[in-house]
């Protein structure tokens, strides 16, 4: 419910990967409104919400960035009390004009998520703007991150206590997903890891069975041609495949909670599979340079990864030439998956410290 307290936020989305861009944004803008706070939530590409948020929020209006239309429509309004650039997505000219006409005003930079050691020391940090509709403002720089001297991970008020009500076996029954008790679940949530063909294999050979359950779009694509190059790997051996819809944000918190091991990619999947405390691994988003090995190591260490699972990753991201070791879905793998959790739970999260952080800024 919105209170006179509540302040207005403007969040600016470009989407470059919908499930992950958009995604964050989304949960952002969702759980500021149901704290009863007023929020639009600007994107360029909405398409993915039709099924990642098909009935929207109360709370939360969806304007398209490249709608004449609706930009004019928001300049006549009043300025929000905060703008939310989320990743460096330099929002329209017009609004950020708008924007500057407001004291008291809040204008923050979400950036990406890392485990680097950079983000404690640039996290909260301003960027003054010399130039432009928004010279003369200052933008604070908020990392989110996986300590306490950085701006911390999405996490509702109540998730731990749905995670310990959910019940994998009836989800399961009322997605029609076939599954026998003594198959171990893995869900599978990639791009097209190079060492996809060898997990396969691995699974399909292993002495007990498992269902794969794999997520729609690009990681669907990669099985399925996979499959037809190697068709030994359908229908064969300890290894069972279902393909899945696209999921609602809820639907892919809850596959993440009834699988043994997720496999997840880029950033918003990693912290919703934190959340579900079960062994994961992390496809990190590749770069040119390969500056997203040095990222990878920085939230390994930070996790604490055993030998084994840090190979794993390594192999997974193709670090080298590395054949893909045995998968773990007991003993260190979750023991370490749970110690995460714990120490993430002890933190205040993300959004209860962005606005603290709006507070004390503006």
């Amino acid at each position: 419910m919105q209170s006179s307290q509540s302040k207005q936020w403007d969040i600016f989305c470009k989407v470059i990967d919908n499930h992950g861009d958009l995604g964050v944004c989304w949960r952002l803008a969702r759980q500021l409104a149901a704290l009863g706070e007023r929020v639009r939530l600007w994107v360029d590409d909405a398409t993915a919400l039709g099924w990642m948020a098909p009935s929207g929020h109360d709370g939360v209006q969806v304007i398209d960035w490249l709608d004449p239309s609706a930009l004019r429509a928001a300049v006549a309004q009043p300025a929000p009390d905060v703008l939310i650039e989320g990743f460096g997505c330099d929002p329209a000219p017009e609004l950020v004009a708008r924007f500057a006409e407001r004291p008291g005003i809040a204008w923050i930079n979400l950036e990406y998520l890392s485990a680097e050691p950079y983000v404690e020391r640039l996290h909260g940090l301003p960027s003054p703007v010399f130039k432009g509709p928004g010279a003369g403002l200052t933008k604070r720089f908020f990392y989110p991150g996986f300590t306490s001297a950085t701006g911390g991970l999405l996490r509702e008020p109540d998730l731990m206590e749905r995670r310990s009500r959910f019940d994998r076996a009836s989800w399961l029954s009322a997605r029609q997903i076939p599954w026998r008790q003594d198959e171990r679940l893995v869900s599978l949530f990639c791009y097209e890891p190079p060492a996809l063909a060898g997990l396969l294999a691995r699974l399909a050979e292993s002495r007990q069975p498992t269902r794969l359950l794999v997520t729609a779009g690009r990681a669907a694509q990669a099985v399925q041609a996979l499959q037809g190059s190697a068709p030994l790997l359908h229908g064969r051996g300890a290894l069972s495949i279902s393909y899945l819809p696209y999921l609602t944000q809820p639907d892919f918190d809850h596959l993440l909670w009834a699988c043994d091991l997720n496999f997840v990619r880029g950033e918003d999947s990693l912290v919703r599979a934190l959340w579900a405390g079960a062994p994961l691994i992390w496809q990190i988003y590749p770069q040119d340079d390969d500056a997203h090995h040095e990222k990878l190591n920085a939230w390994l260490d930070w996790l604490g990864a055993p030998p084994s699972l840090r190979l794993f990753h390594h192999a997974w991201n193709g670090f080298g030439d590395t054949a893909l070791p045995e998968a773990e879905m007991h003993g260190p793998w979750l023991e370490t998956a749970r110690d995460a959790r714990a120490r993430l739970l002890a933190q205040d999260d993300l959004i209860t410290q962005l606005r603290k952080f709006v507070t004390q800024k503006s």
